[in-house]
């Protein structure tokens, strides 16, 4: 059974672990080091590998210590030019590309987002799977099959024009949501439009904190999957 930590997840940082019990894999490094490190009771060593879905602070912050610690990364070239990456630990990656990282079986794909070279995750290792899909207005691609499922579930559409409507939120911050971040009522589509005959966990990520509510989240996610759902 795989374990899934979150160590941040939102506009100030994410970074998750993924522990399949033979090396952890890490997805993002958008924290400072030293919260990496405590997360990992201090064995970023024993780290299989690291994600990195493109090049935004909230998910590259710490790549670089990552690598000076001797963790393999693993991103898109147009992420690799934006942060200066070199070197032997750093790993360019491309959409629709399969490759390994320690035990696991990992495949890119494109997400829809406003920094070149943005991907999400589909990983197996030892007979599970798990989906990961963050900052994206959008999903194109369908999946079957998957277990786990990390995906953003940043805000919900009325509320967010409610807080348009009273002046809370900006309406060009409005439109910059629409096109790069997922709606409650996305994921929904998005649930509705796979199969979820495998599926054992959700978990929903990067809420806003004005324009989405946990409870209602949870509960509507639920009602679809009829699996646990968490909230990160």
């Amino acid at each position: 059974m795989i374990e899934i930590r979150v160590l941040a997840s939102g506009s100030t940082g994410n970074c998750y672990v993924l522990d399949d019990g033979q090396a952890p894999l890490l997805l993002e490094a958008g924290i400072r080091f030293p919260l990496i490190q405590q997360g990992l009771n201090f064995g970023v060593s024993g780290l299989a590998g690291c994600l990195v879905t493109h090049l935004h602070s909230d998910h590259s912050k710490s790549v670089k210590k990552l690598m000076e610690a001797g963790v393999d990364v693993y991103m898109s070239q147009p992420t690799a030019e934006a942060l200066k990456l070199s070197g032997h630990r750093l790993h360019e990656i491309s959409e629709g590309q399969l490759f390994n990282v320690g035990s696991w079986a990992v495949k890119a794909f494109a997400v829809e987002h406003d920094a070149e070279g943005a991907l999400g995750f589909f990983m197996a290792s030892r007979g599970e799977t798990v989906l990961y899909i963050t900052d994206s207005g959008y999903v194109r691609q369908r999946f079957s099959g998957v277990n786990y499922l990390l995906i953003e579930a940043n805000f919900d559409e009325d509320i967010i024009r409610e807080n348009v409507a009273s002046g809370e939120v900006d309406r060009m911050v409005k439109r910059r949501t629409y096109a790069n971040h997922m709606s409650l009522q996305r994921v929904a589509s998005f649930l509705h439009a796979n199969d979820l005959s495998a599926l054992r966990e959700v978990h929903l990520l990067h809420l806003s904190e004005k324009n989405s509510s946990a409870d209602d989240f949870k509960l509507a996610v639920q009602r679809i999957t009829g699996c646990p759902v968490y909230i990160a």
